[in-house]
């Protein structure tokens, strides 16, 4: 194990730019993404498709424990798999935003999907985003930040990113979906949003992507520095 690469497990609200600095720390460090949220994602997906109800739990993880989500790591970016077939476009149409909540709360398919989370991460050389990462998927994940913004700045994101896809909201609609899914997060039951004791809060609202980037990178590296020293 002493040449094992480390687990970075990433935390925070919607927002807060988790998805963004995940990727672009993995490629500063040469370590792989797993994008959590596209795991619920892919699973709401295929409810969709398969016409079940998003609030039954026994078909949900029957289903999920159908779905076969690999992720495949291409020049272009992440491509996700689900039974071999590309989903990558199709998980970030609005009906599956709008239905993936219902998939996040279902105790079984998250018990599934951290179950899988673990599994591919085990190996290390990981860098895995979500909201129940450094708590619950990997607690002893060699290191652990979690990215928070304030609630202005994270409105102002989203509603820059709904723009860009060309889905009209107001401000004031996205604000009120971000507190409503904040709320929905922590009080979650299962996999709820927390900041662990021995995470690094990384306040990202006054930050440029490549400070947050630096921040975090930095602090891995003198980490991992320190461990060479002591031994």
């Amino acid at each position: 194990m002493a040449n094992r690469l480390p687990v970075i497990a990433l935390d925070g609200p919607a927002g807060s730019g988790k998805s963004t600095i995940a990727k672009l720390v993995a490629k500063r460090l040469g370590i792989h993404y797993i994008d959590t949220g596209a795991m619920y994602r892919a699973v709401t997906l295929m409810a969709l498709r398969e016409k079940i109800d998003t609030k039954n739990e026994v078909d949900l993880v029957a289903l999920a424990k159908r779905c076969n989500i690999e992720f495949k790591y291409e020049e272009k970016g992440l491509k996700v798999l689900v039974n071999g077939q590309d989903v990558s476009e199709d998980i970030r149409l609005p009906e599956v935003s709008k239905s993936s909540s219902d998939i996040a709360d279902s105790i079984g398919v998250r018990k599934h999907l951290v179950a899988l989370q673990q599994k591919m991460g085990e190996a290390g050389g990981f860098i895995l985003d979500g909201r129940d990462i450094g708590s619950l998927v990997f607690p002893d994940a060699e290191f652990k930040f979690y990215l928070d913004a304030s609630v202005e700045e994270r409105v102002k994101r989203r509603y820059k990113e709904l723009k860009a896809r060309n889905i009209e909201q107001t401000q004031e609609e996205v604000k009120k979906d971000i507190l409503a899914r904040d709320k929905r997060d922590k009080d979650r039951p299962f996999g709820a949003l927390k900041q662990v004791p021995d995470a690094v809060r990384v306040d990202t609202s006054e930050l440029s992507i490549d400070e947050v980037v630096n921040t975090i990178a930095s602090r891995i590296h003198t980490k991992e520095d320190t461990k060479e020293i002591d031994e």
